[in-house]
């Protein structure tokens, strides 16, 4: 059975659900490098903590501050593109339909058939044919810069709890086993799920951001402990 081709809609909805994912990673792999590299350092509870709790929401707020700017850019842009647009179709609309019908044909539609649905675009809607025809893009659909900013926050402090949570609630004993194991579990979901939403090989996914992620913690704390023992 084939499966059905991907609306516009149905792909940025598979890159919202990507990002989500990525940004949970970044804060699982983030946080739990900084909780682990202060462990090395230190045996202390309350600094392991307190790193930990510092390192979620500055980077919870540096993720959202950054996906803020960066929507906001590419909104400024894509508005840019709208009103030049907007200008083009009113000073010379037959030669933007004329241009619309080339396109079509440059697809492989045959010359008759281009110019009668470039004329049925521009009589519908002429400007959305021509946002999508040159710049791949909806003016009824922008992305909002709040709603990255805010999605990219949530993101990151999902994934960041798992391993704070980890490190101030489990035993002092077994804290820094826990929060690795933890951190492992939180990894491979997220690798499969970046793997399920992508359309990629699942175990290849998951074994990277693993990987990464158990290297990154490994890393910091070997840091954490150099730098413990050196003070």
């Amino acid at each position: 059975m084939t499966s059905e081709p991907q609306t516009e809609s149905t792909n940025a909805l598979l890159n919202k659900l990507r990002a989500a994912v990525l940004g949970a990673n970044d804060g699982i792999v983030s946080t739990s490098a900084v909780v682990m590299g202060v462990a090395g350092a230190s045996s202390d509870n309350q600094a392991i903590a307190t790193a930990g709790f510092a390192a979620l929401v500055a980077g919870a707020l540096s993720m959202a501050v950054g996906e803020y700017v960066s929507v906001s850019s590419q909104s400024d842009t894509e508005k840019a593109y709208i009103r030049r647009e907007k200008k083009l179709l009113h000073e010379n609309p037959a030669e933007e339909q004329q241009q619309l019908a080339k396109y079509y044909q440059s697809q492989g539609v045959s010359p008759k058939t281009a110019k009668l649905v470039a004329a049925d675009l521009h009589q519908s809607n002429a400007l959305q044919a021509h946002l999508r025809m040159h710049f791949g893009i909806d003016e009824d659909d922008l992305n909002s810069p709040v709603q990255a900013a805010v999605a990219s926050l949530l993101a990151f402090t999902a994934g960041g709890l798992v391993p704070f949570l980890a490190v101030i609630l489990a035993p002092h004993e077994l804290k820094l086993q826990i929060t690795f194991v933890a951190v492992l579990i939180a990894l491979v979901a997220t690798g499969y799920f970046s793997a399920h939403v992508g359309g990629a090989r699942k175990s290849r996914a998951i074994l990277r951001v693993v990987l990464g992620g158990a290297l990154a913690m490994l890393l910091t704390y070997g840091i954490g402990m150099l730098f413990g023992t050196i003070a």
